[in-house]
């Protein structure tokens, strides 16, 4: 192993308190994935020039006020794609699955695109729930913390 990586332990101890922050939406990022997680606000009352913007879940809030306050949260999210060759989804999806301890960072660099991205382009945000993105990697986070360590 290179001798500038975390060791297990190390990993664990940065980031368990912020994957167990994430941990009470996990049920429910579990049952909206491939929902719809927002609406589309038109006020009737107001004139044509009205832009229609769209109105998100309180409990899909909550989980990125949650998750944009973690270390995970990086601008530097983009290294880890390119490190991955991550360009789709479905590579995103692969490389989630695949994930082991050492990658949390990665992790971590897959859900910082989704949370930062979607301040800008709010369909991202739809897209991180529809794909099932936003919930299979907290639980992977999980799984991985709950592997080498007592269960959370």
């Amino acid at each position: 192993m290179e001798e500038n990586r975390a060791s297990v332990t190390e990993i664990i101890e940065k980031y368990r308190d912020d994957v167990e922050a994430m941990l009470p939406y996990l049920l429910w990022l579990e049952r909206m994935s491939g929902q719809e997680v927002s609406v589309n606000y038109d006020p009737d009352t107001a004139g044509s020039g009205t832009m229609k913007f769209p109105v998100y879940d309180s409990n899909f809030l909550n989980f990125i006020k949650i998750a944009k306050n973690t270390k995970f949260i990086t601008r530097n999210y983009v290294y880890a794609y390119t490190k991955k060759r991550m360009k789709t989804v479905e590579d995103e999806l692969r490389v989630i699955e695949k994930a082991q301890i050492m990658d949390m960072e990665i992790l971590g660099s897959i859900l910082a695109k989704y949370v930062m991205k979607g301040m800008t382009k709010s369909s991202v945000w739809a897209e991180g729930i529809r794909y099932g993105v936003f919930y299979k990697v907290v639980a992977k986070m999980k799984e991985l913390i709950e592997y080498w360590t007592v269960p959370m």
